[in-house]
């Protein structure tokens, strides 16, 4: 069973939210809170698997819920439920630590399923937000790199993980970096695999949550 804890300021859209997600036979709502304040205290409680999270609401917003929420129980999965895809909400979301990014226009299925994906840490993002970190990737400059990446990426494999989370495809780091496709098939691989990321959307979710770009 999938342990949800829902956040929203909305009642009605907590209701929604219980009416179809308690229906699924593999999650169980275990509560609800109207406010960031109120969602950090219940995780402490509760312990939940995944927490549905509203980004704007009165008191601590859904941002620093988030942050505060991954500081104390990093294994909690946060997945931001949100009526924004501006770079105001989504950057800051995921560099707090959101493991998921989705529109309240979501439908039902798609919702469980991003669910199920989030709990076994699989990045699930709306095509809006997806944009928007490619977009920031594409005009950014290197940032700082940590002590642990440098120690587990090659100078060269640092060249093609700022290029995929631009967006490029393998062809297109090829010619970027002049090196044969297959080469860079390898470098990703060898990337995610040493980073423990499943795509390339983890990858860039991970270099922004470490400042790599800015």
């Amino acid at each position: 069973m999938i342990r949800l804890l829902l956040v929203d300021d909305h009642p009605m859209v907590l209701k929604g939210l219980r009416l179809f997600l308690q229906t699924r036979e593999d999650m169980e709502i275990i509560g609800e809170a109207s406010n960031g304040s109120e969602a950090v205290a219940k995780v402490e409680e509760l312990n939940p698997d995944v927490v549905l999270m509203d980004l704007m609401m009165p008191g601590m917003d859904g941002i620093e819920a988030t942050r505060r929420i991954k500081e104390s129980q990093p294994k909690v999965k946060v997945m931001v439920l949100t009526s924004f895809a501006d770079q105001d909400h989504v950057l800051p979301a995921i560099r707090a630590g959101a493991e998921g990014y989705q529109l309240k226009e979501i439908e039902a299925d798609e919702l469980a399923h991003t669910i199920r994906a989030a709990c076994n840490g699989r990045t699930q993002l709306h095509p809006q937000a997806a944009g928007l970190l490619v977009h920031q990737f594409a005009s950014a400059t290197p940032g700082p790199v940590g002590a642990e990446e440098v120690e587990s990426l090659t100078p060269r494999e640092r060249e093609v993980m700022k290029e995929l989370t631009a967006g490029k495809s393998n062809k297109e780091i090829a010619a970027e970096l002049v090196i044969a496709e297959k080469t860079v098939k390898t470098h990703v691989s060898s990337i995610l695999s040493k980073l423990g990321l499943a795509d390339r959307t983890q990858a860039a979710i991970y270099a922004i949550k470490r400042g790599w770009f800015s």
